[in-house]
């Protein structure tokens, strides 16, 4: 668990504002992980703040941070390289922690927003992070990701309980799912008989109608 920069009480899941001092905190990267300010001004601005974002260097990657509401954004594939580097050597699933985790940083519902993206200003998709981490993350299709203040501590927690182990194993179960057979029809010249498998009501009616009108 984070703790106040400032008093050093506990920080609540997805909290960056202290309940006892009141004092604001950076709960994904303050006293965690190791970046340097690299230019305090970029031409990206917040899309929450406004403002334009500083750019930082952190894990070898420079990424653009609001020193406001501590938000990040991401070029496409920066965030998965940052979590592959931070998280390593995760062989085991553990499904009873990845719910505790999802539980515990689950705020409700504090309704949909959609924000514009720091690069063009196009409002960005909503996705949910690996399918099933349950981080809603803001993607713009061509400029990358924007993760709020402590959505990248909920993935690396996720990871590192099995959440992308988790995601690849269902992602091949659905790719070796067996695929329903498919309804055919063909028609019989010789006796003006339709024959059907397994076929759909309308797509039966309306392949009768076709034929009648061809051969009436």
């Amino acid at each position: 668990m984070a703790l106040c920069r400032s008093c050093s009480a506990p920080l609540l899941a997805n909290i960056n504002r202290c309940q006892y001092c009141n004092v604001r905190n950076d709960v994904d990267l303050q006293g965690k992980h190791k970046y340097s300010v690299t230019a305090q001004e970029s031409t990206r601005i917040c899309p929450h703040c406004d403002t334009p974002l500083q750019t930082i260097k952190l894990q070898g990657q420079q990424i653009e941070h609001c020193k406001t509401c501590f938000g990040l954004f991401f070029d496409p594939g920066e965030i998965e390289t940052l979590l592959d580097n931070t998280v390593k050597n995760v062989t085991d699933i553990n499904l009873t922690l990845i719910k505790n985790i999802n539980r515990d940083r689950y705020q409700g519902h504090p309704g949909v927003k959609y924000v514009k993206c720091p690069c063009c200003r196009v409002l960005m998709n909503r996705i949910n992070f690996g399918h099933r981490s349950g981080v809603i993350l803001d993607r713009c299709s061509k400029h990358g990701i924007w993760v709020d203040s402590g959505e990248i501590t909920h993935l690396m927690e996720w990871k590192k309980a099995g959440g992308d182990l988790l995601n690849t194993q269902n992602q091949e179960q659905i790719k070796q799912k067996p695929r329903t057979s498919r309804s055919s029809t063909s028609y019989h010249k010789e006796n003006n008989t339709l024959t059907t498998s397994m076929a759909e009501p309308d797509l039966i009616k309306d392949i009768s109608s076709l034929i009648f009108r061809i051969f009436s």
